[in-house]
């Protein structure tokens, strides 16, 4: 049982992810020097008393804001020392990535914090990494996910627990409000790093958060936070559901044919409403890691009435996949570029 001293804000932690389970094993925490992780890091220090392993902070410097980054990365390695806890940190020009790439901003610097952080853990023989989101994070991701269009899956919003390589990805605050942990921090008299780009509205996801959930409490419903995450928490049961019926039908109609050929036995799935068809084939195809992003509704709704059509055809598909259906069989095989 967590002590009758904890904070609030650690006893909610100490129940989300108790200490007993990752005490003895090389935690890495993401620490940007924002509100939360900066939260996120005080709380676990105090929760890990004892064990055998060891927690180790993470800040990546994504050199976008000059002397303020530089500040930044200052911040966190003395806040650290402070703690007594190592601090692993790397460097990335983001905006080089992003040109080089095409993706936008954001998406370069999410996809460079992983990767830094899935490296560094591995390098650290670390079981966990850990990420400071919360409950706000979490419904600004759904919103997001509704303006931008997604499936019942995409409305459980962010999972709490995932893989990143060969380690697991925790983000154990997913409960908590973001004015919770500013409180907390405030009764500890710890400072934290503000980051001026979260302001920055030509960013989509500031956009929301500035500006869209806002308003939507303003004039539709002051509960708009909580009725997204209540959503959420329904798309995501809904969803282990569906995910229990695919994982059926795979076992009994689905073949890795080769290492780029699966091979879908399309009378089992004659009886199948169109949207199981659409989830087994969307299950398939990231069971290969083959290329999702390109694919949207109109995609996948094609290929699953390729097997409802009952006629010979053959289609191309975005990320290099061939689709052709023969004999009562549906061939998926993955040709590249």
């Amino acid at each position: 049982m967590p002590s009758p001293e904890l904070h609030p804000i650690e006893v909610s932690l100490a129940a989300a992810w108790p200490p007993h389970a990752w005490r003895d094993v090389t935690v890495l925490l993401a620490v940007s020097g924002g509100a939360d992780s900066v939260a996120l890091l005080r709380a676990m220090t105090t929760l890990r008393t004892d064990g055998e392993g060891r927690l180790v902070a993470a800040h990546l410097n994504h050199q976008l804001r000059g002397d303020q980054s530089a500040a930044d990365e200052t911040f966190v390695i003395e806040l650290c020392r402070q703690l007594g806890t190592p601090c692993e940190v790397g460097h990335a020009r983001v905006d080089r990535l992003a040109a080089g790439s095409g993706d936008g901003l954001e998406a370069a610097a999410r996809k460079a914090r992983y990767e830094f952080l899935q490296q560094t853990a591995t390098r650290l023989g670390a079981r966990y990494v850990v990420t400071a989101h919360t409950a706000d994070d979490q419904a600004e991701t759904i919103l997001h996910r509704i303006i931008r269009g997604t499936g019942v899956g995409g409305l459980a919003g962010m999972d709490r627990v995932r893989p990143l390589g060969p380690v697991t990805l925790i983000r154990p605050l997913l409960a908590v409000r973001r004015a919770d942990l500013l409180a907390y921090l405030d009764e500890l008299g710890q400072c934290y790093r503000s980051d001026s780009s979260n302001d920055n509205t030509r960013f989509t996801r500031n956009r929301i958060r500035h500006e869209l959930l806002p308003y939507l409490a303003r004039q539709f419903n002051a509960g708009v936070v909580d009725a997204l995450l209540r959503l959420g928490t329904l798309a995501s049961q809904v969803q282990t559901v569906v995910d229990s019926l695919v994982e059926d039908l795979a076992q009994r109609c689905v073949v890795l044919e080769s290492p780029d050929t699966v091979q879908i036995d399309t009378t089992v799935l004659a009886d199948e409403p169109c949207y199981i068809i659409r989830e087994l084939l969307m299950a398939a195809w990231h069971k290969q890691s083959w290329p999702m992003q390109a694919m949207g509704f109109a995609q996948w709704d094609l290929l699953a009435e390729m097997i409802t059509a009952e006629i010979p055809r053959k289609q191309m598909f975005p990320g290099g996949v061939l689709a052709e259906v023969r004999d009562g069989r549906l061939r998926l095989t993955h040709v590249g570029h």
